[in-house]
């Protein structure tokens, strides 16, 4: 299979399958000199791994990850790193009865198609567990950011759950890291949790809505056409397992405002250019406005459940199928550290790419615009 890698001078290759040894990334293109260590990318993986309450599957993996290169006494090398996360609680059995069936809404039939052979053991690469490694790149990348940009923040946190949506006037970032659906709104943590329970216990799944907010991102970041800020985001969302959905601002809900309604009206503040509004989502014209990034994407639901459904098998003979297996309920919960990684991918590969074509001059607007 190729094409495993994104990003431009912040390079990411990610290997290994859900029910291999162990799977990873090779991260290229971090400058030298940047603290980092298999702690500080342990903490970011910690937020992500399965079997932390009774919401998310029940795999139990440690996700301890190693770093084998790119790395002298606690500082980037300016070499390439390469991450390694062991698998531990495999148990392939489980889809041994799939083995000559295909799941409906998974890719296990596009890959037979493709390729000819797919690897039913979880999915292989198009298993969620794959997006440990683009988590333990993420980590790569903040501590980077920490180091370039230190004003940057990253948060993610969850809006809706199927048909349920937060209620903005409820908004509580610190909220986030209270609940175990990063949902910034208690009210909906507690009514989520009913919901998803009954869900569970009859071995249904449910989709979710994922918004990924970075803050302080300086003016500048992206170039037109075909180097966009929002196009590379959208690319490293879309990519994410099971993301059917994605938009910045105010995304498809822009089609129904006026062009009154959408402008962000601009006014000098006493730092720069002050918008009235963030429409956009922190991008024109593919550049960075200064204002907050924000990004939503939508999970679909978990293909692997229990209710039967009719497909094909190999041969193309009807058959029934009933997945078994531990699987998330609502793949969309441990999404949102791996929307949170890739934004900080993106954000790293954009500044990188603005040094190399400008320096590090940022355009900033004082008291005139040239």
């Amino acid at each position: 299979m190729s094409i495993n890698s994104f990003g431009h001078i912040f390079r990411v290759t990610t290997w290994g399958e859900s029910h291999g040894p162990a799977l990873g990334a090779t991260v290229d293109g971090v400058p030298p000199g940047v603290p980092v260590d298999a702690a500080a990318i342990q903490h970011w993986l910690d937020r992500r791994k399965p079997g932390q309450n009774k919401y998310t599957t029940q795999r139990r993996e440690p996700d301890e990850v190693k770093i084998l290169s790119g790395v002298f006494d606690g500082q980037t090398t300016g070499t390439s790193l390469q991450l390694m996360i062991e698998n531990t609680d495999q148990r392939s059995k489980d889809y041994s009865e799939i083995m000559e069936k295909f799941r409906p809404g998974h890719a296990d039939i596009t890959y037979w198609q493709k390729y000819g052979i797919r690897d039913y053991r979880g999915g292989g690469r198009s298993s969620a567990r794959e997006t440990a490694a683009r988590v333990a790149a993420g980590g790569v990348a903040r501590a980077a950011l920490t180091a370039l940009a230190p004003q940057i923040e990253i948060q993610g946190y969850m809006v809706q759950m199927g048909p349920h949506q937060i209620d903005r006037s409820r908004f509580d970032a610190e909220e986030v890291e209270r609940n175990p659906f990063w949902v910034p709104d208690a009210t909906a943590a507690d009514d989520w949790a009913t919901y998803l329970d009954g869900l569970r216990k009859s071995g249904e799944s449910v989709g979710a809505v994922i918004e990924v907010v970075a803050r302080n991102v300086p003016a500048g970041l992206g170039a037109p056409i075909y180097g966009k800020l929002d196009t590379d985001l959208a690319a490293a969302m879309m990519s994410i397992n099971a993301v059917k959905g994605v938009e910045i601002g105010d995304g498809m809900a822009s089609a129904a405002l006026t062009g009154t309604a959408n402008a962000d009206e601009i006014t000098m503040g006493p730092d720069g250019p002050d918008y009235s509004s963030n429409h956009a989502g922190g991008i024109l014209g593919g550049i960075s406005t200064g204002q907050e990034v924000v990004v939503r994407f939508a999970v679909k639901p978990t293909s692997s459940i229990l209710t039967p459904r009719r497909t094909i098998t190999k041969s193309g003979d009807a058959a029934e199928i009933i997945t078994k297996g531990r699987h998330d309920p609502c793949v969309g919960i441990r999404a949102v550290p791996v929307g949170e990684a890739m934004m900080a991918c993106v954000l790293l590969d954009h500044i990188l790419l603005h040094r190399g074509q400008v320096g590090g001059a940022v355009g900033e607007t004082r008291g005139q615009i040239g």
